[in-house]
């Protein structure tokens, strides 16, 4: 998924980030909430993991930024408040799901995942195709019943093909839903994610190019 933690606390932040990127999540990282509404503004977020007490926008009122925008960003708010009015108040206001700090990584993760699928309201929990057999809760791949170990970035690839169900998918969405923002737009790393997913998944291919278009699984 692509996930936008916002945290003006450095050390939390970027500990929040590796732990999502550890589950092959593509993130990013705003500071304050000026910095989370442009962010928001050109990218396509699953979820937003967002604190509520921020410098310059108050993390309530970007939440009613996303509602009003009718985004499909799934919203989890993190507050050192932990007073029921107030996590009924941080609902109330749009979000999704609730979280005080401190909290367990692990915690975080799984809310994170369950927010992602609720979003994905299409997609099932096991992505199945060609023999492939992807579960995102154990980070797990099989083809015909033979474990494949993909690194994050692969894994991440494969999920966002599994969920086009056959279509293609331009390598910019690729891009976008595996990498975060700091990604060079004309690298050849999803090119090179690709190889390498082919070589691990094996003999017949699955993974097809469309030139011009993108890539699918068969």
């Amino acid at each position: 998924m692509r996930i936008l933690v916002v945290e003006d606390e450095p050390l939390l932040a970027d500990a929040v980030a590796k732990w999502l990127r550890g589950d092959a999540h593509s993130v990013d990282v705003a500071r304050d909430g000026a910095a989370a509404l442009e962010r928001i503004d050109v990218n396509d977020y699953d979820v937003v993991v967002l604190d509520r007490d921020l410098p310059l926008v108050h993390g309530d009122d970007i939440c009613r930024v996303l509602v009003a925008n009718e985004s499909s960003a799934r919203v989890l708010m993190l507050t050192a408040a932990t007073e029921i009015d107030d996590r009924v108040a941080g609902l109330a206001l749009g979000a999704d799901d609730y979280l005080p700090k401190p909290f367990a990584f692990p915690e975080l993760a799984a809310r994170v995942l369950a927010l992602g699928r609720r979003g994905r309201t299409t997609s099932p929990p096991i992505l199945q195709r060609a023999g492939i057999r992807l579960d995102p809760y154990r980070r797990e791949v099989h083809r015909d019943g033979r474990y494949v170990p993909l690194s994050r970035k692969e894994f991440a690839v494969l999920a966002e093909l599994l969920r086009a169900d056959g279509a293609a998918v331009s390598a910019e969405r690729l891009l976008e839903k595996a990498w975060d923002e700091h990604a060079d737009p004309f690298t050849n790393a999803v090119r090179i994610a690709v190889l390498k997913l082919r070589r691990k998944l094996g003999s017949p291919p699955v993974v097809l190019n469309d030139p011009g278009i993108g890539y699918r699984i068969l």
